[in-house]
């Protein structure tokens, strides 16, 4: 097979009767499969599934294993060429798949694409999660081409060139399957939120590049599993993003580093319980207590990643400070 596209299903039969269809009237190139991978759901996905498209194929796995796992167990069943990790909620547009295949066919030492990814509810301006590519800067601080904290820009064309970038969103992540599964896949003790950012980390580490090709577009509803502002989803984020550097940053750069993410973190905690947003100040401060406890798991992870390290530092990271330009440089 060619490619395979997964979408990773929990209690989302209202969204696969809402975006499925679009994935399978505009996925026609040949030796191409849509696949359900579901996590355990426990509504009437798999009926729904059964009865209303039984062009395509599923995969049953008996619990919800989270985004990272979920995708790592689907993944090592499917045999194809690519992959399009494709979440459910992502409407797509006509001749979506072939920019992305071809740039992967002609460009052997990139590992991983993303398409520009605008908001379904919104199509004039660019998703929240992925936009035109992911970027991260100097302290490890996650943003896109188009989208800067919670700033989102109105897509006026000034994205639409091929680029480099740090990492490819997992709402529509279009990478080499043996690529994927000699990495190692997603992280599983990430759970959800940043895994894809920390596998397009290693992809850059081995000397692969990861880019955005904005000859394809598609619509990214967003939210459909923790909403924007969620606790949890603030929890995953500031947890995962430490976990994340922690098993790539470079020793000398990580000494640095970490005290000064810590001095921010309890900035950010402050600041959110100043606005009286006290639930999500409390899921930045057990993110942190979190991270400490899951360290020593992360040990052996940090080792074996940098021992495979042939690029220590990968020069798409940004050589500045995004919480300064944005809020001290405007």
């Amino acid at each position: 097979m060619r490619c395979a596209i997964v979408i990773l299903n929990w209690n989302g039969a209202s969204m696969l009767r809402r975006f499925l269809p679009s994935v399978l009237r505009h996925t026609t190139l040949p030796d191409c499969q849509v696949i359900v991978a579901d996590n355990g759901s426990t509504d009437d996905s798999l009926t729904v599934l059964r009865d209303e498209f039984p062009q395509v194929q599923v995969l049953p796995l008996p619990q919800n294993y989270g985004f990272a796992e979920g995708y790592n167990r689907a993944l090592n069943a499917i045999d194809a060429q690519y992959c399009v990790l494709l979440n459910s909620d992502v409407a797509v547009t006509a001749d979506w798949l072939a920019p992305l295949l071809d740039y992967l066919d002609a460009h052997p030492d990139t590992a991983a694409v993303q398409p520009k990814i605008r908001a379904f509810n919104n199509p004039e301006r660019f998703e929240h999660a992925g936009a035109a590519g992911g970027e991260i800067d100097i302290l490890g601080y996650p943003f896109c081409r188009g989208r800067i904290l919670d700033r989102v820009e109105t897509d006026m064309g000034q994205y639409d060139t091929v680029a480099d970038c740090f990492w490819a969103t997992g709402a529509c992540l279009c990478l080499r399957t043996t690529c994927y599964k000699e990495l190692g896949g997603l992280d599983a003790d990430f759970f959800a939120h940043m895994e894809e950012i920390d596998l397009c980390w290693r992809m850059q580490s081995r000397g692969f590049r990861v880019a955005c090709i904005p000859q394809s577009v598609v619509y990214h509803l967003g939210g459909g599993s923790l909403p924007y502002g969620n606790p949890r989803k603030t929890f995953l984020n500031f947890r995962n993003n430490l976990l994340m550097l922690y098993k790539n940053v470079p020793t000398a750069r990580l000494l640095w580093l970490m005290p000064l993410r810590c001095a921010l973190d309890w900035v950010a905690a402050l600041n959110d319980l100043l606005h009286g947003r006290l639930d999500n100040a409390r899921a930045i401060i057990r993110a942190r207590r979190d991270y400490h406890r899951l360290k020593p798991h992360f040990r052996a992870k940090r080792r074996d990643n940098l021992a495979q390290t042939t690029v220590p530092y990968p020069d798409t990271i940004t050589p500045r400070c995004i919480l300064f330009d944005y809020f001290s440089r405007r």
